[in-house]
């Protein structure tokens, strides 16, 4: 517009010039007006070609006129041909635009924010190879080449369609004719996660594994999962599938129970007629290398992976009860959620899922196996009570004969005790016989030495003095009362000695007589 207006304005100058040319003078000046008006004009037309292109815009040139028309399927000029151009305008004054005969389109310049990624769909190219959706990935070092539309279209031979080639995020400065930008969100792999790519981009091969796997950077599953972190992807060239691989529990149990799903516990029937339902809690999990195998043959972790498992689930309880007793089935226990777990863990390891455990909570209710429980309890009552007599019986023999050891240790003991107490008796008997044999035999020896000794003293001193002696002897040692209280008479004359013996003897017969009546 002010390109136009600019010109307009030249016109009108170089015009009013000519205007004037009539009233001068001579024509000497009548030729410099002239020269002056075309100068004017020529200036004016000059500027009116510049064009001014800011910071944060885009300049696409569009030819008008003087150029050949566009091949037929082209939308993107070249090489000077009228419509768009390649070649767009970078910021600051370009020349030689003139109005009419190009116009100049302003756009934004293309901004991809943080967490963003620009989908790039080329409007003109090369035709895509055939059986290709998506034009081959440019290295990142010829990002910048790709984007310069003259390059892409002609040295480049940059394909028509969508690309595989992504904008990062920051300002980039396309051509907006050529380059058509989608905005999507980055692929971000969270924590516990891992992302799964099926690769609409690269060789068709023939998988490898069996499993429609294929190696990183060829068409399919690749089977290298992508780890937690920040991916600069096409997502509509690389669909990535995010699989959980923390921990998970699946319950099978009435609380579960919904309107759609009329049997969230299972049911089992056991050899012997009994239904009953079970609640099974399942635990698993999917390893990242297994998760391209996951979605190779379930599509996801969720319903297509829950619909797999349920059925192998319940299909392996039913089995498994098929083949024992109801009583057997609720006290085995253990052993039904150890077979159970193996059966199950080979069953969904074809699909890339790992079972970790395998818990059965509640077996049957007071409905299904009330009756066979109670008849049970009240066996196992019996059996109970009957041990007890049993064990009390086994009590009261072991009792019994522990009273009958004890009297055996008790005589045992009196047995050992009176042999104890007869050879004590031998020995006392024998001490005794040999205290008694002593003391005989000293006895003897004083009284032979005695005997001895008063027949010394009786030839010496005559045998009455000598008894005079012993008879003072035992007077002063026993300290019997030696005044007479018996007066012997009628002496004979001349037998005095004889006289006075007969008293003492009288004395101590009457103080052996008072001692025998003090006791």
């Amino acid at each position: 517009m002010l390109t136009a207006l600019m010109l307009l304005v030249g016109a009108i100058v170089a015009i009013g010039i000519l205007s004037f040319i009539p009233k001068l003078p001579n024509s000497s000046m009548r030729i410099g007006a002239v020269v002056v008006a075309a100068v004017v004009f020529l200036l004016f037309f000059t500027l009116s070609s510049f064009r001014y292109v800011g910071e944060d815009v885009i300049g696409v040139v569009v030819k008008n006129v003087g150029g050949k028309k566009l091949a037929e399927g082209k939308i993107i000029a070249t090489a000077g041909e009228m419509g768009p151009q390649a070649r767009i305008l970078p910021p600051g004054w370009h020349p030689w635009l003139w109005p009419v005969i190009y116009d100049i389109e302003f756009h934004p310049v293309i901004e991809i924010e943080e967490g963003e990624v620009g989908i790039i769909t080329a409007t003109d190219g090369l035709p895509l190879p055939e059986g290709t959706a998506y034009a081959p990935e440019w290295e990142s070092s010829q990002i910048q080449d790709m984007l310069n539309a003259e390059y892409f279209l002609t040295t480049g031979k940059g394909f028509k369609g969508p690309q595989t080639t992504v904008l990062k995020p920051g300002r980039w400065r396309l051509n907006p004719k050529l380059y058509v930008i989608e905005k999507v969100p980055a692929t971000n792999i969270e924590k516990a996660t891992v992302g799964v790519v099926k690769s609409n981009v690269g060789d068709q091969v023939e998988a490898e594994t069996g499993n429609a796997l294929v190696e990183r950077g060829k068409r399919g599953i690749w089977l290298e999962p992508l780890y937690p972190a920040k991916y600069y992807l096409n997502t509509k060239a690389y669909e990535v599938t995010v699989i959980r691989t923390r921990k998970t529990i699946v319950r099978y149990t009435v609380a579960t129970r919904t309107a759609s799903d009329e049997e969230s516990e299972i049911r089992v029937r056991t050899s012997d007629g009994f239904t009953f339902p079970v609640d099974v809690r399942v635990e698993y999990e999917i390893k990242p290398e297994d998760a391209p195998l996951v979605v190779a043959t379930v599509g996801n972790d969720e319903e297509g992976l829950l619909a797999v498992m349920n059925s192998a689930v319940r299909a392996i309880f039913r089995n498994n009860a098929e083949a024992v007793r109801a009583l057997d089935y609720v006290q085995q226990r253990s052993q039904q959620e150890s077979q159970s777990l193996s059966m199950l863990q080979d069953e969904m390891r074809k699909v890339g899922v790992t079972v970790t455990a395998v818990r059965i909570g509640d077996v049957g209710d007071d409905e299904t196996l009330g009756a066979l429980l109670k008849t049970q309890t009240d066996r196992e009552i019996a059996k109970q009570e009957q041990e007890t007599f049993r064990e009390q019986q086994r009590a009261a023999e072991q009792k019994k004969e522990l009273t009958r050891t004890e009297q055996e240790a008790e005589e045992e003991r009196r047995l050992a005790t009176a042999s104890y107490e007869v050879q004590i008796a031998e020995q006392e008997k024998e001490k005794l016989i040999i205290q008694a044999g002593a003391e005989a035999e000293a006895i003897t020896i004083r009284a032979t030495a005695q005997a001895d000794a008063y027949k010394a003293i009786a030839e010496q001193i005559g045998k009455g003095n000598a008894a005079l002696i012993e008879l003072l002897k035992i007077v002063g040692e026993s300290g019997i009362q030696i005044t007479p209280r018996v007066m012997v008479t009628g002496a004979t004359a001349g037998k005095s000695g004889d006289a006075e013996t007969i008293a003492l003897i009288g004395t101590m017969l009457d103080t052996m007589t008072r001692e025998q009546e003090d006791e």
